[in-house]
């Protein structure tokens, strides 16, 4: 009787004393939310979390080039190594023609079709000037094997690709297929971009020439 009173007795005392478990922050899997930001907690104020372009230098960007605007001078060399500026060109029209890349079939049609019709820019008065990646070893031999009577500039780099602002495609996988139609003061009448047809370039350039 005394054991199962003592017991019993000490039941309740032992129910009361918890073990304390140790002092030790809470272990949270994700950041409390705040008041401060959305972003569970995170201050976008912090400078830890600035975007890290603002002291990475990057080349300006510039204005795409369309209709009604004189587009940046260049100074290219052609494919027989020769200096030539987008300047050389004022007081005449001329068609400027960005395309991918020598050899490829779509450029080839396209260079080809601006052969077969040069008579007519001629006519028009007009110059016809391509401009692509490649170097200028590679536009000589592209213009000689396909008797390609206008010039070819290197913007290697691409850089006046980018000044221009010419459109990539396929998701940026692909150079873009552009061409323009400056006036005779230098002023852009037209700007043709299209891709899987390469001879449409030659027919739309034509008809705005013929208008001019």
């Amino acid at each position: 009787m005394a054991c199962t009173s003592l017991s019993k007795s000490a039941l309740p005392l032992l129910q009361t004393r918890k073990p304390k478990s140790p002092s030790a922050p809470p272990l949270h899997l994700f950041p409390p939310k705040s008041s401060h930001s959305p972003l569970f907690g995170l201050k976008l104020s912090s400078p830890k979390f600035s975007s890290p372009t603002l002291s990475s230098p990057r080349p300006p960007i510039c204005a795409k080039v369309s209709k009604g605007s004189v587009p940046p001078n260049f100074n290219l060399k052609d494919q027989n190594g020769k200096n030539v500026s987008l300047s050389n060109y004022k007081g005449k029209p001329v068609v400027v023609y960005f395309y991918p890349a020598d050899e490829t079939p779509g450029c080839t049609k396209e260079a080809c079709a601006f052969r077969d019709s040069y008579e007519k820019f001629k006519k028009a008065g007009a110059e016809v000037v391509g401009i692509s990646g490649d170097d200028p070893s590679s536009h000589k031999a592209f213009a000689s094997k396909y008797r390609l009577p206008f010039t070819l500039l290197s913007d290697e780099g691409n850089k006046v690709r980018k000044q221009w602002g010419v459109p990539s495609d396929l998701f940026g996988t692909l150079p873009g297929r552009e061409t323009y139609v400056l006036d005779k003061k230098g002023v852009v009448q037209l700007v043709y971009n299209n891709q899987f047809q390469p001879e449409k370039h030659v027919d739309e350039t034509l008809k705005l020439l013929q208008s001019l």
